[in-house]
C-alpha cells in the first residue's frame, strides 16, 4: 500500500505554484521509476503554506534555508511522530543549484529509509568493516546527473546493486546507468560510511577524495546531520504556526 506523504510549502522564495507545478513530476518518477526498483511507493499531496497537512501522513517540507528548520518548529519527525524531509530552497537556490533535484533527492531517501537508521555492513581490506548509511541519492547528487520529467529536473539514484559488493561490471546500479560499480561515487557525489575498527564516528567520502570544507557539512536539520544523532535526542515538530489538523 503506498505511503501518503505531504508536500508543504513553507518557503518564502517559493510560491505555492512553483512547488505544487513539481509534484506531479515527482509522483510519475515515484510510481515508474522508482517503486518498481526499492518495493516503496507513495502518494503524494501538496498543502499550500499555512495550511495543515493531513493526518497520519509523512511530510516533506520546502524551507528557505536551515536556521529555519528549528526556528518554524520543524525538526525530526512530524508532530505525529511520522517522517519528515526538509528542502531548503534559498540555501540551494543561491548556490546555483536545481531545488527541484534536492526535493526529488529528500522524497527518494525518505521513502527508503524513514527512521534515517538503514545501513549496510561491507569489509573492504585493511578495515574492521564498514557501515554504509543508506542514503540512494547521495552517490549520484550531483545536479548534472538529474534527468527531466516534464520540464523539471529530477534526482538519479541508486539500485539496490550499488550496496551489494559481488555484482560484475555491467550490471546497472543506478536509473541512468551511469555508475560503473558497487560503493562507486560519480563526480559530485559522497556517501556517509561508519568504521567499525575506529569506532570514531560517521565520515563523509566524497568522489573527489578532497578535504573536507565547511559547506560539505551536513546541514542543521538535514537527514545527514539527524543520522549523527541517537533517536533519543529526536525533538518532534511542534507546527507552532499551523492549525493542528
Amino acid at each position: 500500500m503506498p505511503v501518503k506523504v505531504s508536500i508543504i510549502n513553507d518557503s518564502t522564495v517559493l510560491k505555492d505554484d512553483e512547488v505544487a507545478a513539481v509534484v506531479p513530476a515527482l509522483q510519475t518518477q515515484v510510481h515508474r521509476d522508482f517503486a518498481p526498483v526499492w518495493g516503496v511507493d507513495a502518494d503524494l499531496a501538496f498543502v499550500p503554506h499555512g495550511q495543515p497537512p493531513e493526518g497520519g501522513t509523512w511530510w516533506l517540507v520546502v524551507l528557505d534555508n536551515p536556521d529555519q528548520a528549528g526556528a518554524l518548529g520543524y525538526h525530526d519527525v512530524s508532530n505525529g511522530k511520522l517522517p519528515l524531509g526538509k528542502v531548503f530552497a534559498k540555501s540551494e537556490i543561491d548556490k546555483g543549484m536545481k531545488w527541484t533535484v534536492t526535493m526529488s533527492h529528500e522524497l527518494l531517501e525518505m521513502l527508503v529509509d524513514p527512521a534515517i537508521n538503514r545501513v549496510v555492513f561491507s569489509q573492504p581490506a585493511n578495515t574492521g568493516g564498514l557501515l554504509y548509511s543508506m542514503e540512494v541519492c547521495d552517490p549520484c547528487e550531483a545536479d548534472q546527473y538529474g534527468y527531466d520529467i516534464n520540464g523539471v529536473t529530477v534526482s538519479d539514484f541508486v539500485y539496490p546493486a550499488w550496496f551489494e559488493p559481488f555484482h560484475p561490471t555491467g550490471t546497472q546500479f543506478d536509473f541512468l546507468n551511469k555508475i560503473p560499480g558497487p560503493f562507486k561515487l560519480l563526480p559530485g557525489g559522497y556517501i556517509n560510511t561508519y568504521d567499525l575498527g575506529s569506532g570514531s564516528s560517521w565520515n563523509q567520502i566524497n568522489a573527489q577524495k578532497e578535504m573536507p570544507e565547511y559547506h560539505m557539512r551536513p546541514q542543521l536539520g538535514s537527514r545527514r546531520e539527524r543520522r549523527r544523532l541517537p533517536g533519543n535526542q529526536w525533538i518532534s515538530s511542534r507546527m507552532s504556526h499551523r492549525k493542528k489538523p
